[in-house]
């Protein structure tokens, strides 16, 4: 018996709300305005702010990108494309050798394959990936949804501050390159 008064219950409430939602002046003014009464927000007219650490899009800061393929190998949907080459370096010392490094020529994500895991984020070991909290980032054809390393770099911008980690943490505080 205590089921079907939970069940009953439950119903209650349902109906409550969607009364609430349909007729927001109540049962005396009964003209429906299920806009005005929802608790949804209309998306394309209003925007909410994305909460903090939300996965959007992921941002490239080239400078801190060493070409050492770690984000494609760990990549569970071999979404991301890296090219690179040797190019030789002025030594660090007066004197020295000049010492090779590798310079980054194509770095391609494509968003229609990435399932937006963050394991590249994560696994990058010079802080070259980071997530933006843009999620609009739709378009009309399939190929367009590859963004190159130019296109990644442009989203460096809406990259918010790390947050402070709590009290008693002993890692790292993360800064975003700017």
């Amino acid at each position: 018996m205590s089921q079907i008064s939970g069940i009953l219950k439950g119903l209650k409430i349902t109906f409550g709300t969607m009364m609430k939602t349909l007729f927001p002046g109540g049962l005396k003014n009964p003209i429906p305005k299920p806009s005005v009464g929802a608790l949804t927000v209309q998306y394309p007219h209003e925007k909410e702010a994305p909460p903090a650490r939300a996965r959007g899009v992921i941002a490239l800061h080239e400078g801190n990108c060493t070409s050492c393929m770690l984000c494609a190998r760990e990549c569970p949907d071999w979404c991301i494309y890296i090219e690179g080459h040797k190019e030789l370096a002025p030594p660090r010392r007066a004197g020295g050798k000049p010492r090779q490094v590798n310079a980054l020529d194509r770095f391609d994500i494509d968003f229609s394959l990435c399932m937006f895991c963050g394991i590249c984020v994560e696994v990058c070991p010079f802080d070259a990936l980071f997530w933006t909290p843009e999620y609009e980032f739709s378009e009309l054809r399939l190929a367009d949804l590859l963004h190159d390393k130019n296109r990644l770099g442009e989203w460096m911008h809406t990259v918010p501050d790390f947050e402070e980690y709590e009290s008693g943490s002993e890692q790292k505080q993360k800064k975003v390159p700017r």
